[in-house]
């Protein structure tokens, strides 16, 4: 399969995937292009892999986890929109933006372990492998990114703290 074959196909894939990860579509945008660039440069090696989706997944990662070096200066801030529509959504999407604000805080490596599993629906070693890393470590990960939401999602809204009352 040549580059131009495999961008037709998988670019748009690995870009929702990088989206997830990244939790802004301009970051998304330039990791993956980034990522391109380099894939391109090297197709050979990529085109030898057992699974390039896998390489390339995994060249996102490493990219969405360095971004920091490169980039200082850019702050993200999470903008994944609901592409259904649904009758009454508001508390749907109160629910998400309030989950990927959460998710945004959290360290690099649990993000990338959440969003591998629940997005990408990795196995813990297939998330191992994509982030150079032990099953164990994985799992680790994602057990600290989970206790963390759960505190978060479970605090009391600030409004709660104030004496105001609200019925469910």
């Amino acid at each position: 399969m040549t580059f131009d074959e495999w961008a037709r196909v998988g670019l748009p894939k690995l870009l929702r995937f990088a989206t997830v990860l990244c939790g802004s579509g301009d970051l998304a945008g330039d990791v993956v292009q980034d990522v391109a660039i380099k894939a391109h440069r090297h197709w050979d090696r990529v085109a030898a892999a057992d699974v390039p989706d896998a390489y390339l997944r995994r060249m996102v990662v490493n990219e969405y986890l360095s971004w920091r070096r490169k980039w200082s200066r850019i702050v993200p801030r999470p903008e994944i929109f609901a592409t259904e529509t649904v009758a009454d959504h508001a508390v749907q999407q109160a629910d998400r933006d309030e989950l990927i604000t959460e998710l945004a805080k959290l360290p690099r490596r649990q993000r990338a372990v959440l969003v591998l599993r629940y997005f990408d629906g990795m196995s813990d070693a297939e998330i191992a492998e994509t982030l150079g890393c032990s099953a164990s470590n994985v799992r680790a990960h994602a057990s600290r990114a989970l206790a963390a939401l759960r505190i978060e999602l479970a605090a009391p809204k600030s409004f709660q703290n104030t004496g105001v009352t609200h019925a469910h």
